[in-house]
């Protein structure tokens, strides 16, 4: 089966995945959101293999996967084996020691902080992509793209597992990045 081929068919295994164990919790985490937790899915065995191989789909080059706090990391750590590179996590502010490059952000029920470490790693000059598990404003996406401009890395795509399309990521991140940057979606709801 041809590369193509096998991706359409993660994606087919990753979306019935989706359906049958993800759960949506009302009011977390604070009134008014609509939480959708993936971790079943992800703790399914065919879903989280499913999964990995769908978020690989029309990536391009990549030198670097980087995975956001915090199920990120667990996606990007598989995403970035799948694709035989390294990761990269990016921490929530205060996780990490000194010296970091950070950015503040906004949320969509508040701000945060994302940092990576500042020594001991050059990703000068790295095609990079982000992953997360959800996709829902798009400030995140954008902040931790961002953070890697300023270490050097140039950001080549999104790839999420679901993106809230009535959030408005989409648009938040080609008014941030630019309409030409790939945002890969395993499924839009």
């Amino acid at each position: 089966m041809a590369d193509d081929e096998v991706t359409l068919a993660a994606l087919r295994r990753a979306r019935t995945a989706i359906d049958t164990h993800a759960r949506s919790v009302v009011d977390f985490p604070q009134p008014g959101i609509v939480f959708r937790d993936l971790t079943p899915v992800l703790a399914d065995s065919e879903g989280l293999s499913a999964i990995v191989t769908a978020l690989t789909h029309g990536c391009g080059d990549v030198d670097l996967v980087a995975g956001i706090d915090a199920r990120g990391f667990l996606l990007g750590g598989a995403v970035a084996r799948e694709l035989e590179v390294g990761v990269l996590a990016v921490r929530k502010g205060g996780k990490l020691p000194p010296p970091v490059h950070s950015v503040d952000y906004s949320l969509e029920y508040g701000t945060a902080t994302l940092e990576i470490p500042a020594n001991g790693i050059d990703i000068g000059g790295l095609r990079v992509l982000v992953v997360d598990d959800v996709l829902a404003t798009g400030g995140t996406a954008v902040a931790t793209a961002e953070l890697l401009a300023r270490a050097g890395a140039r950001v080549i795509g999104v790839a999420v597992i679901m993106e809230l399309s009535g959030l408005g990521g989409r648009a938040t991140i080609a008014a941030g990045l630019g309409d030409d940057l790939p945002v890969h979606a395993v499924i839009a709801g």
